[in-house]
């Protein structure tokens, strides 16, 4: 696998992309997703640009970090327990997947201790399936509430999986559905769209993608 053709490549589409709908594509984040990806090749992609990595799981980030520390941005991209959010407020910069108060409510007190606003952003289910995490869209707003007061996380906003599904095309009305949700709460960061579908998430308003597969195969 070329890494470096397939970043070029998949920076092109999102350029491509961005300009299909009138989009300025500097404005996109990439996220690489690093999950089970060995610490050579993370450290190459590095090399080739690559200044934020996206993680699934504490543990594997823990070690990663170790050797990288703060040579990239960290970004949590899967499902966080309570019992490893001291190790991620230390080490990541945006965790995606907040979808409840007391996980909130930990983040608060874990970032406090050690004088850190952290930034989150809340993960709406908004397919309904129930092999997801994530909260209802319609219960965004009661949690929005809810965490407001907590002085040391940032809601900078939503996140979500669209289905997997044989034609990206079919993911447009689910991006559509949170799009108009960031919009409607005025959040800043829209994260959708991995490597079979960003294109799609990208038109219908993503503004960081989190792509591992289409680059690292």
């Amino acid at each position: 696998m070329d890494i470096r053709h397939n970043l070029n490549r998949v920076k092109e589409r999102i350029t491509e992309s961005a300009y299909r709908v009138n989009r300025d594509p500097t404005q996109i984040k990439l996220v690489v997703v690093t999950k089970n990806i060995e610490l050579f090749r993370i450290l190459k992609v590095m090399q080739l640009g690559v200044d934020t990595i996206g993680e699934n799981r504490v543990q594997e980030a823990k070690v990663k970090y170790n050797e990288i520390r703060n040579q990239v941005e960290w970004h949590l991209i899967g499902h966080l327990q309570r019992n490893k959010v001291k190790d991620a407020v230390r080490i990541f910069s945006l965790i995606h997947s907040v979808d409840n108060l007391e996980l909130a409510r930990e983040i608060d007190k874990r970032a406090a201790s050690i004088g850190k606003v952290q930034d989150i952003l809340i993960e709406v289910n908004i397919s309904g399936e129930k092999s997801k995490f994530g909260i209802a869209p319609s219960n965004l707003e009661n949690l929005l509430l809810e965490v407001k007061p907590l002085a040391n996380v940032r809601v900078q906003g939503l996140m979500t999986i669209a289905p997997l599904v044989d034609n990206p095309k079919s993911a447009r009305p689910y991006f559509r559905m949170i799009k108009q949700l960031n919009d409607k709460f005025k959040l800043k960061y829209l994260s959708m769209g991995m490597s079979n579908d960003f294109e799609i998430a990208i038109e219908e308003g993503a503004n960081i993608v989190r792509i591992g597969k289409a680059i690292f195969g």
